[in-house]
């Protein structure tokens, strides 16, 4: 990265970069922030502290993620970037045919239908176990103490909570969804600002995967509990589905971006959805952030990105066209000749809304993670496995029904997944980790962050503060109200369907940590629109 002297300061009116030497963590939660902190401070590394903020958020941010989602990982250690992917894959006896057959043409958000092989515990042991220094059970400890002794709700956790439980009391009304109230909302109704929650079941879940290195949630105890639960209720989920469960290291996918590559994860992630848009995007040269040409630009390749998104990526053995072709500099070149001076239509389906938490870690010895899990759609399927505290993702809502669809659900499948870390690296040495959570919003904040720190020199802070958009489908653009409004004019005026959002908590929320190359600082960002945090030292 270049000097940080070099960088532009705008934007940031609530908040700076952080600077530090020796160590950072940046999340949307400042005690899991500090507990990151502490685990470096008590001699961990970053994959260490990145474990225990991760297990810290699945309590203190349950309303975005939680034991029972799914996780993906970047991490840089010994000159190397490696990638994880600890999303879990559909039960083996689900098809099409039979979610018909139980009468659903489409699949439903709650109950078990959606419900996936959580990823979450054997993510964080085999990150453990891979590249982690201190012992498993000593880096889940914070998170059991949370769990146990209890912990401040924040205002903006508070917020989304009320809003799932409104949603929830209205829509799941079957008695297998009465767990989940008696968790997260034991008083009949959601906790308050500065109110104390506590989950004893929780802490007793996460002491036994610390125990067992994640185990028993896939062959032990903790799967008999999730196996029995999803029999009582019809659920396709079984212990065999559970046993086979196992994270893949995978090898990341990148684009150069004017000297600077950018990784994702390949799929079943969206990340694919990032590198096409930047790959259409280098073609073009932007010297002004605040112009309508760089926001049509923008957005237009975005859509044409979505679109290839939405018809080819899944589980990456069903996969029509390879990730090599998609990211071709001939495809981009082609793709990128569609782009005209009105707003058009492409072909893609709609985004939709979601719950997700990222994080990101630096240590003085070079290590560094991009991290990040969700349960989808803010708590998930709704299902909270009894006398566990374990809620269950629903990530299977992502499959298609449509039985020629290279997405279409079947069963041992991993859907098309929202969540994405990201990382950039130059030359071969690493600038850092980087990340924007919030369903189909984060390929669409990946390339807006990489663009307003390369094209703009924006700092991490600046970066993460500057006004932001989101397409949605067809010409249809919100923007955040802090949005140059002239500008949002001139856009419309090229056809696009721009409407002000007035909820910030839309358009994602984000970390960044980069490395200086000359003088190994850290210089960390966190979103402005949520209680974020950098803690470091």
């Amino acid at each position: 990265m270049k000097n940080l002297n070099h960088f532009n300061y705008p934007y940031s009116s609530t908040k700076n970069s952080a600077f530090a030497k020796n160590g950072m963590v940046a999340t949307s939660q400042p005690l899991a922030s500090q507990a990151g902190l502490d685990i470096l401070k008590k001699g961990g590394n970053a994959i260490d502290a990145a474990i225990a903020t991760a297990a810290c958020l699945t309590v203190v941010e349950p309303t975005s993620n939680g034991i029972g989602g799914d996780a993906f990982a970047l991490v840089w250690t010994k000159g190397k970037l490696h990638g994880l992917n600890g999303s879990g894959r559909s039960p083996e006896t689900i098809s099409i045919n039979g979610v018909k057959e139980s009468g659903h043409q489409e699949i439903p958000k709650y109950g078990w239908i959606p419900v996936t092989v959580p990823g979450v515990p054997d993510a964080w042991a085999e990150l453990s176990e891979k590249f982690g220094r201190l012992p498993f059970r000593s880096i889940l400890q914070p998170a059991i103490d949370y769990a146990r002794e209890g912990f401040p709700v924040s205002p903006t956790l508070s917020k989304f909570w009320k809003r799932a439980y409104n949603v929830f009391r209205e829509n799941l009304t079957d008695e297998m969804f009465s767990e989940w109230f008696k968790t997260f909302a034991p008083e009949g109704r959601a906790p308050e600002p500065g109110e104390i929650w506590s989950s004893e079941n929780h802490a007793r879940t996460l002491e036994k995967i610390a125990e067992s290195n994640a185990e028993s949630f896939y062959r032990g105890e903790l799967a008999e509990e999730i196996r029995s639960f999803s029999e009582q209720n019809g659920g396709y989920l079984s212990l065999d589905d559970l046993a086979s469960h196992r994270s893949e290291w995978v090898e990341p996918i990148s684009v150069n971006y004017r000297g600077y590559d950018v990784w994702e994860i390949p799929p079943n992630g969206q990340g694919l959805v990032a590198l096409q848009a930047l790959n259409i995007l280098k073609g073009f040269t932007f010297n002004e952030k605040e112009s309508v040409d760089t926001y049509h630009k923008q957005i237009e390749a975005m859509k044409l990105a979505f679109a290839d998104g939405q018809a080819h990526i899944t589980d990456e053995k069903h996969m029509r066209f390879s990730t090599e072709f998609l990211l071709s500099e001939e495809y981009a070149q082609y793709r990128r000749q569609l782009i005209e001076e009105t707003a058009q239509i492409p072909d893609a389906g709609e985004p939709a809304l979601s719950g997700t938490v990222y994080l990101a870690t630096a240590d003085n010895e070079g290590n560094m993670v991009s991290f990040i899990q969700s349960n989808y759609m803010g708590f998930g399927s709704g299902l909270v496995v009894p006398g566990t505290g374990i809620a269950l993702q629903n990530r299977g809502h992502n499959f298609s029904m449509d039985p020629d669809h290279v997405n279409a659900l079947a069963g041992g499948k991993r859907s098309y997944h929202t969540i994405i870390p990201g990382f950039m690296s130059q030359g071969g040495q690493p600038v850092g980790p980087f990340g924007v959570m919030g369903g189909f919003m984060q390929p669409q904040g990946h390339v807006q962050v990489v663009m307003n720190t390369v094209d703009f020199d924006l700092t991490p802070q600046a970066a993460l503060d500057a006004p932001r958009w989101q397409w949605h489908k067809d010409r249809k653009v919100e923007v955040e109200n802090r949005f140059p409004h002239h500008i949002a004019q001139r856009l419309a005026e090229k056809m696009h369907d721009v409407t002000i959002q007035l909820e910030p908590n839309s358009f994602g929320r984000g970390q960044i940590i980069w490395r200086d190359t000359e003088t190994g600082v850290l210089i960390g960002g966190t979103e402005s629109r949520t209680d974020g945090a950098v803690s470091c030292w």
